[in-house]
């Protein structure tokens, strides 16, 4: 992908954006736990997600695209899978389905493309086999394909010393479907799955970081649900509004649940002019982003990193931009995402003209003037849509953008919409 600088500033409002990703997985998942059809609007059409209502289907339930909707019909019981679930690039379905399919009769192999295949697992594998699941794979244990053998486990009680969306996930559905469980976790993660999973009826108890779960003794109620728009997605095009000049753009229908928009937060404190207009609150807080061009300072970010993990790298095309040095620390999960995000982005930014170093789990960027650079992204989406962004103040040539596709396939078509011009 080849961006060329824009040479106007950014004045428009975005409706149809990315629904969110990590909604859309778990709305497939849960969609399960029920006994009646869920029926899903707005669900992530993307590579990554469709993966997972396939192996939705292989797990034995109906899926119905019609349009508008998604309808998932789920079977009387999780049959075992007739060949390998094929989770493509992401990391959220292969840990959520393991804990899923640990507490289930039957044997089910997960795996991936080479990326994917390439990422810890035993993260989440561990805390399972430590209360009773059986899985094995490869790399001593920390790669896919995993190969799980379910079962029924008994109650257990597990403190996470990590602050996982993915490992809470899986270890509440793997509770969920055996005798009950509790969780608890030094830092506050995602909620998405706790606030999913009581909306749909489940005995669910939070008190602070703890979580008290019962079994599950009839199945859930299914899921109504209009999918919001990503907020991770939706944040490149705030960056892009934050480090233009006298730009001004609306993001619409954007999922507000405040461990999804640490990043924006940041931005804030950076001197963006940011404000928010809640429109529903029903399953989730959702509603319009407003973002005003001012000019960006620098700041230190080390607390509530897993509510902006996902953002570090577009958050460090804000560093880059603004007047000082900013620090970004306590972010080592960034080493195992897609590809170590810490390498990447402080490489790329270097290849820039930027002063940019390395901390062990961390960077600090020294704000300047950016110029036109051959950017390696890793085969990581995020990578390449954060040099995307900044190319538009120099220009940018970004290689493996094709990965995009995975979790954003109309990024281009909005950067274009926006008056960005672009060769794929």
């Amino acid at each position: 992908m080849k961006v060329f600088v824009l040479d106007k500033s950014i004045n428009m409002t975005l409706d149809k954006i990315s629904s969110d990703k990590s909604i859309s997985h778990r709305c497939a998942i849960f969609s399960l736990l029920s006994d009646k059809p869920s029926v899903l609007r707005n669900y992530l059409r993307a590579e990554d997600t469709l993966n997972t209502l396939k192996i939705v289907q292989n797990l034995g339930a109906k899926v119905e695209d019609k349009g508008e909707s998604i309808v998932i019909t789920p079977p009387e019981k999780i049959v075992e899978a007739k060949e390998v679930l094929q989770c493509g690039n992401s990391g959220t379905a292969m840990r959520i389905f393991m804990g899923l399919l640990s507490a289930q009769d039957g044997f089910f192999v997960l795996s991936g493309d080479k990326y994917l295949n390439n990422r810890p697992m035993a993260r989440v594998a561990k805390p399972l086999i430590k209360v009773g699941a059986k899985i094995d794979a490869t790399a001593n244990g920390d790669k896919a394909p995993l190969a799980i053998r379910g079962k029924k486990l008994e109650y257990f009680s597990y403190h996470s010393p990590i602050s996982s969306a993915q490992v809470k996930t899986a270890l509440l559905l793997a509770g969920l479907y055996s005798n009950g469980c509790e969780f608890s976790e030094s830092e506050l993660s995602r909620d998405h799955s706790e606030k999913m999973l009581i909306g749909m009826g489940a005995k669910l108890s939070i008190n602070g970081l703890n979580l008290k779960l019962e079994a599950m003794q009839k199945a859930l109620d299914p899921l109504d649900i209009d999918v919001p728009n990503d907020p991770s997605s939706a944040f490149f095009f705030a960056l892009a509004a934050a480090i233009i000049p006298n730009s001004h753009i609306v993001l619409k229908n954007v999922l507000l649940n405040k461990t999804r928009i640490g990043a924006y937060k940041v931005l804030e404190k950076m001197g963006a002019d940011i404000s928010y207009k809640i429109t529903s609150e029903k399953y989730e807080t959702i509603g319009d982003i407003e973002v005003k061009y001012a000019p960006l300072k620098a700041v230190n970010v080390s607390e509530n990193i897993s509510w902006l993990i996902d953002e570090a790298p577009a958050l460090a095309i804000a560093f880059a931009c603004a007047k000082g040095k900013s620090v970004l620390k306590n972010a080592k999960e960034l080493r195992v995402k897609e590809c170590d995000r810490i390498s990447a982005m402080v490489s790329g930014l270097k290849k820039c003209g930027i002063n940019a170093n390395e901390l062990e789990d961390g960077f600090e960027i020294e704000g300047g003037v950016a110029k036109s650079a051959d950017i390696d992204s890793f085969g990581d989406h995020r990578i390449a849509m954060s040099f995307a962004v900044l190319g538009l103040k120099c220009g940018m040539s970004i290689q493996k953008s094709e990965f995009i596709a995975t979790s954003f396939p109309n990024f281009s078509n909005l950067m274009k919409k926006m008056g960005v011009r672009i060769e794929d």
